[in-house]
């Protein structure tokens, strides 16, 4: 089909635009597309059946037209949450500027089929780490407000609301009621978790719902919802189900429980255990306190009896004394080395006088001393060679000197 370009001078009509649009789709050709129902208008007196298809991770549909011969020609009926694949050829109406997708073949996703697609994303999560238990974070010892998504007047809703409020009265809910089955499931748990999220006073996130088959739990294992919960910044608890149903959200969860019962108990304790641990803490503390203080007193009455606590001055007396003996014995050591020292001191000096010149002369010795012509001091005779004959001769004795002239010389024999 060829149209010229439409321009604010020359707009295309509506029917122009249609026809345009639904030139464009049939190009698409048939498709295979899969999702859950929610709406199946189908009576056997149609030659035609209505359904909605929605996508089971947003909040996304698309409208079916099918034979109702086709629909009549399934092995069970079709009904509201059965995920389903079908194939067929995109169709827009013209006249209605309606889109819709013309059935061809609708196929019911087995159990089987279920269980394997979840055990592949459950692989796949733990394989980009989801499930590390490093990244897991911890609940709240005494959470001041607790995010509650569930259905609205659930028993999940009842049991976690009751068993909370018994354990500790004063625990603040918020609750958000959203559909927990469905096709409409997932995008609402994900709003409702998002909103909690973004609440500074929520301090722990719990999703509950009481079990069911495993076609009732499948939001709980859808991909977009563990992501959600995985990029939280809350502490999320999973209490989906009871002890065998396991959907991925258990794995993705910083905390899983059991049972919505089991989450509350695990989210709030119990202020009766509080108060008896309390208790006992507060008689420990008591009991540790008494005997410190009797201990205490026992080390004070024994300083108190010490000699020295009833007479402070002994210890300074006795330091007193103790100096006076020490400058006693230092006086004694003193004198008695000046003593020996000078004693010392005589003795050598009396060796220095005998061995004196002084003394040899008074014995009746002389030095004789031979004065040189030139002027220079006298010097010792030692040598007959150093007073030649007429040599000026000095005799030293004990009283005086004499003069005298060298005569001569005589050399030993």
């Amino acid at each position: 089909m060829t149209t010229t370009p439409s321009t604010a001078e020359a707009p295309w009509p509506v029917r122009t635009l249609n026809a345009q649009v639904k030139a464009w789709i049939q190009r698409l050709g048939t498709v295979w597309v899969e999702g859950q129902l929610t709406q199946v208008n189908m009576k056997p007196t149609w030659k035609l059946s209505y359904l909605t298809l929605r996508d089971t991770e947003s909040e996304t549909s698309v409208q079916l037209t099918a034979s109702t011969s086709l629909l009549r020609g399934l092995a069970a009926p079709l009904k509201d949450g059965d995920r389903v694949v079908v194939s067929g050829r995109p169709a827009f109406y013209e006249g209605r500027g309606t889109f819709s997708l013309w059935v061809t073949d609708i196929r019911p996703v087995g159990i089987g089929e279920l269980l394997a697609r979840i055990e592949a994303l459950r692989s796949q999560l733990a394989g980009e780490g989801l499930f590390d238990p490093a990244r897991k974070r911890q609940l709240p010892y005494l959470p001041q407000c607790v995010g509650l998504i569930t259905g609205r007047g659930s028993a999940a809703e009842r049991d976690v609301l009751s068993v909370a409020k018994d354990r500790w009265p004063a625990v603040n809910f918020r609750v958000i009621n959203t559909p927990v089955q469905g096709a409409t499931a997932v995008p609402e748990i994900i709003k409702a978790l998002q909103l909690l999220d973004a609440d500074e006073a929520v301090d722990v996130i719990i999703i509950a719902r009481g079990g069911g088959s495993v076609e009732d739990l499948l939001p709980f294992s859808e991909e977009a919802l563990q992501r959600a919960v995985a990029a939280a910044h809350t502490p999320v608890v999973s209490a989906i189900g009871h002890e065998p149903d396991n959907p991925v959200l258990d794995n993705v969860s910083d905390l899983r429980a059991a049972t919505p019962t089991d989450a509350a108990k695990r989210v709030v304790p119990d202020v009766a255990e509080e108060r008896a641990l309390v208790g006992e803490a507060r008689s420990r503390m008591a009991a540790a306190l008494r005997g410190w203080v009797h201990r205490e007193r026992q080390g004070l009455g024994a300083l108190r009896s010490r000699p020295a606590l009833a007479d402070p001055m002994t210890p300074i007396r006795r330091r007193r004394e103790a100096v006076e003996r020490a400058v006693v014995l230092i006086r004694r050591d003193v004198q008695y080395l000046v003593e020996r020292e000078t004693s010392r001191v005589q003795s050598l000096r009396a060796q220095v006088s005998a061995l004196g010149p002084a003394n040899t002369l008074a014995r009746g010795y002389a030095v004789v001393q031979v004065v040189p012509r030139d002027g220079s001091d006298p010097e010792v005779v030692m040598s007959i060679d150093q007073s030649p004959p007429g040599s000026q001769l000095r005799i030293r004795v004990a009283d005086g000197s004499i003069t005298a002239a060298g005569m001569s010389t005589t050399p030993a024999n």
